[in-house]
């Protein structure tokens, strides 16, 4: 899943950001500092001498701070494992991997749980030396326990998604999927390497399917890509190998808790339209704990980066911690009717990569007759990666996407998702791929338009409709100068030199 959720509050929304932009921003305010200490004091009216030397020792000890955040950051978007440098005990202390886990560890066993962490995005090396069946914390609201439910329910197939993952981290998912899914919903779990290079997920993983096939046949199945295919075509994979009435398409570094199951299968038997998402909690990756997160609906910016939304008035009007909340879109794993899924047109897998498909998906959903809605009572815990495993460009994959949604979906609107990205509407120089196919979809399923789904379905999403401009604020007698948000909180405008990112 893209989106990562930092703070615990019931009642603000919490914007979800991806993790470049989180980057980008921090960083940020290390390129500002740095040029109003090189730039802007030389353009200065003359000051004091005493005065020039407390500014610049201030000067330079934000700047040392922000290099000590800049080298920190820098650990969490590595997208393959840097060459450690083995002489250098000082490189492990600025990792987050250490910050709340490892101080005891021998400097041997440090170098090899960062290298793994690097490589995969989490503590692999504490993974691997925690049980596979490991309890969790019942998170579920206290109501939920109380709960009943229909004898007859339909099966489900479990989708895991998996590329270069650690192998306990697949084999604890399947163990909690095994677990605490009833046996007689579970029909089969399905994994789908998407052409891992990582020599333990053929061979060690293998054998393990073997082994529990031999004692349930056909239980678990592996579908394994000849190239890398990304996860959105991967999720596809998985679902057209599923036989069950229902499938649960999930990341493969997740640990399912008790009862997640009966309230998701209770309410697509009641309506094969409804697309579920459990509630997601947060396995931390530097020390694998639990941290409980709030209930939430799943939305989007105008980018189309997920977000996890307050629920609606209308939940909060219930009183009662156990009922659906609904929800303008997905963050990413979710359980459908099987046969309803290729009915709607499964996902696009005209995107690239991964990022907007679960948004696209939502968006289709609620537009073309069925619904979106999370669950309390149904909670799955996710590790959310310190970086990501699939690409080193991730916003360039999402941009494309965002725009194939907009040119499909969106109606007059699309011109919200050009201005979001800063990108002209006419010849953007942007390749989205063939769009007839998923045009003649929405037809076909007469579709409702984006302006009821935002009336209807998202009413919190911000529209923009006396927009005149959009654009970079470039300076006419110092061209490479760029009006600027400003690294205040106030977001106060500078004048900057022109990077045409976020801030401008």
């Amino acid at each position: 899943m893209v989106c990562t959720r930092k703070t615990k509050t019931l009642v603000s929304t919490c914007v979800i950001l991806s993790g470049m932009t989180n980057i980008v921003c921090l960083l940020y305010v290390g390129w500002v500092t740095n040029y109003i200490a090189s730039v802007y004091v030389k353009v200065q009216e003359p000051i004091s001498e005493k005065k020039l030397e407390e500014d610049k020792g201030d000067t330079l000890r934000i700047i040392e701070r922000l290099d000590h955040l800049e080298n920190v950051i820098k650990q969490h978007i590595q997208e393959a494992p840097p060459k450690l440098e083995d002489n250098r005990a000082e490189a492990f202390t600025d990792s987050s991997l250490f910050a709340h886990w490892g101080q005891e560890l021998s400097a041997e066993n440090r170098r090899l749980a960062l290298k793994q962490f690097q490589y995969y995005g989490y503590n692999a090396y504490l993974s691997d030396r925690l049980p596979l069946d490991r309890a969790l914390p019942d998170l579920r609201p206290s109501a939920c326990r109380n709960l009943t439910f229909p004898e007859s329910l339909p099966e489900v197939s479990i989708v895991f998604i998996f590329v270069n993952e650690a192998l306990s981290v697949i084999l604890r998912s399947i163990h909690s999927a095994m677990d605490r899914t009833p046996a007689h919903l579970l029909k089969e779990i399905i994994l789908v390497d998407d052409n891992s290079n990582n020599e333990e997920l053929k061979e060690k993983l293998q054998k393990y399917v073997d082994e529990v096939n031999a004692h349930k046949p056909g239980f678990i199945k592996v579908v394994r890509h000849s190239k890398q295919e990304g996860l959105i075509r991967s999720r596809v994979s998985g679902w057209r190998a599923a036989t069950a009435p229902v499938v649960a398409l999930f990341d493969a570094h997740v640990e399912f808790n008790v009862g997640w199951a009966e309230p998701v299968l209770t309410r697509i038997k009641e309506n094969r339209k409804r697309v579920i998402s459990p509630s997601f909690d947060n396995i931390k990756y530097d020390n694998f704990e639990i941290e409980e997160y709030p209930l939430s609906a799943q939305g989007f910016d105008w980018e189309l980066w997920c977000r996890y939304l307050n629920p609606p008035k209308s939940w909060w009007k219930l009183e009662n911690t156990t009922a659906p909340i609904r929800s303008p879109a997905l963050i990413g794993c979710f359980i459908v009717d099987r046969e309803y899924f290729q009915e709607i047109g499964l996902l696009d897998e005209g995107m690239e990569v991964y990022g907007g498909e679960n948004v696209e998906l939502g968006i289709r959903v609620w537009q073309c007759g069925g619904s979106v809605e999370v669950l309390p009572c149904s909670r799955i815990a996710h590790i959310e990666r310190a970086h990501k495993p699939y690409t080193e460009d991730l916003t360039a994959h999402v941009r494309r996407n965002a725009l194939r949604v907009a040119e499909v979906w969106m109606d007059e609107f699309k011109s919200h998702v050009y201005m979001a990205w800063n990108i002209p509407q006419e010849d953007s120089g942007i390749d989205i791929g063939d769009i007839s196919e998923r045009k003649a979809l929405r037809k076909k399923l007469q579709c409702k338009t984006f302006r009821w789904y935002l009336v209807s379905v998202y009413p919190e999403m911000r529209m923009y409709s006396d927009t005149v401009a959009y654009g970079v604020l470039q300076n006419s007698l110092k061209s490479d100068l760029c009006l600027d948000q400003g690294p205040d909180t106030e977001n106060i405008p500078i004048m900057y030199i022109c990077h045409g990112m976020t801030p401008q």
